[in-house]
């Protein structure tokens, strides 16, 4: 790969190139991507879903929308780092294209501020919900007629294929959605394979997958406009990364590992005195102790701790990339930067107790099986009401169901696949507060 293509401008129905030394600095074209994903209803919707206390009403409990603001913040820092150093190592990106160290850092924000967009509500348990609907649920009766990759795509629904469906899927008079960049699409993808087959490798690209079937045909063409390396043969489409996914992937997983801790603190999960144990481990070398005396309240020390922990483990994520650049660039580096962090036994320690104390925690677990049964029971419902009147065989119950679905969901889809992914996608794209209104309706 190499880092002009990866750096593509171009968006979603282009006839022309984009080059970046003719761009406007004041309306960069990535921070354009940024503003629109901001200003996305898709992306509103994220402050009233779950992060960790799934409809937790405690005003310091991150939601995802507060969440993705964080990881575009730290992600944007990543980035211009990481930029600054590839200036100097290729100085004609700057000399010859007009790139920026800055340019990287607006590519890596965009794709972090997206970087949930497809989650459905309450947590990763609602991507669990629905796949397990159709595997083990009553959707399961649709198997036998669709293809084993479609199959594939509902019965292990993912969050992240969905965002790249919400952030690109045309709709009448809406080509493209919100039209971003290649660029920022590619470090957005940090899965970039379909569903089958399932975790063909143990490289971190094929932990899980990040397209529907029914946008594969775009996908392929990010991925070729951007130079992606295919690593897959015969019928399967799958890639090595893009770079800036690794940046996009470390900005989240240093994230949700200081601040769902953070959390799990401020809610009395996990006790200060266990939470200061594991944090000075990340921040022994930089914690300026004068200092970290005179903070007398539990939030001002926790909060010290973040922020010094947080800008170690940036600094580290850089120190990775930088110097497996080359082997990056190759498709030749199958771990997350954090897998080969200096930090990674006090990462490890400090998700073991987050999963223990706070994932596990009866809150937690009360409220996910709450929302596996208003997901499972708007599936049924919806799915039921949108094929029957496909099939000239809608009841009025199914009529007035269909009426109360918001205007841009009233399309024709032909084919059952299709159909069923639409739903999905209108379920998935409910906050917490939205699904709960709507399970009251239809109960």
């Amino acid at each position: 790969m190499n880092w002009e293509q990866l750096l593509s401008l171009k968006r979603q129905g282009d006839k022309g190139k984009r080059l970046r030394i003719e761009q406007d600095d004041t309306r960069l074209g990535f921070e354009v991507d940024y503003d629109r994903i901001i200003f996305s209803s898709a992306f509103r919707s994220l402050q009233d879903k779950t992060q960790v206390i799934p409809l937790s009403k405690t005003d310091f409990v991150h939601t995802r929308l507060t969440h993705s603001l964080e990881v575009s913040v730290v992600g944007r820092s990543i980035g211009r780092l990481v930029g600054k150093k590839i200036i100097e190592k290729y100085p004609h990106l700057q000399e010859v294209h007009g790139y920026q160290a800055n340019d990287f850092g607006a590519i890596v924000a965009a794709a972090s501020l997206a970087h949930d967009i497809g989650n459905p509500p309450f947590g990763h348990s609602g991507e669990k919900a629905i796949g397990e609907y159709f595997s083990i649920g009553k959707g399961s009766k649709f198997k036998d007629q669709l293809t084993p990759k479609q199959w594939q795509d509902l019965i292990d629904f993912e969050g992240n294929a969905n965002g790249f469906s919400v952030l690109t899927s045309s709709r009448p008079g809406i080509e493209g959605s919100i039209r971003l960049t290649y660029a920022v699409l590619g470090a957005f993808m940090k899965y970039p394979k379909e569903s089958l087959p399932k975790k063909p490798t143990a490289k971190i690209c094929d932990k899980k997958y990040g397209f529907f079937q029914s946008d594969a045909a775009f996908f392929k063409e990010v991925a070729d406009e951007l130079g992606l390396i295919p690593n897959k043969s015969g019928d399967d489409m799958g890639y090595e990364r893009h770079p800036l996914a690794y940046l996009v992937e470390a900005a989240d997983d240093i994230c949700y590992t200081i601040i769902d801790f953070e959390d799990g603190i401020n809610l009395g999960l996990v006790s200060e005195d266990y939470a200061l144990e594991y944090l000075i481990k990340l921040v022994k070398n930089t914690i300026d102790t004068a200092k970290y005396q005179t903070l007398t309240t539990k939030e001002d020390r926790i909060s010290y701790l973040r922020a010094l922990a947080i800008g170690n483990l940036i600094n580290d994520a850089v120190t990775v990339f930088i110097e497996n650049e080359e082997a990056i660039l190759k498709g030749e580096f199958p771990f997350a930067l954090t897998d080969k962090s200096q930090y990674k036994a006090q990462i490890d320690d400090i998700i073991k107790l987050s999963i223990k104390n706070i994932y596990q925690s009866h809150e937690v677990i009360e409220k996910e099986l709450t929302g596996y049964q208003i997901i499972n029971n708007l599936l049924d419902k919806f799915i039921t009401a949108f094929n029957n009147n496909h099939e000239g065989k809608a009841t009025n119950y199914d009529k007035l169901l269909l009426k109360i679905l918001p205007e841009k969901h009233h399309l024709e889809k032909d084919s059952l696949y299709e159909r069923l992914l639409h739903i999905c996608h209108f379920v998935s794209m409910l906050t917490d507060g939205k699904a709960l209104i709507y399970n009251k309706i239809v109960t």
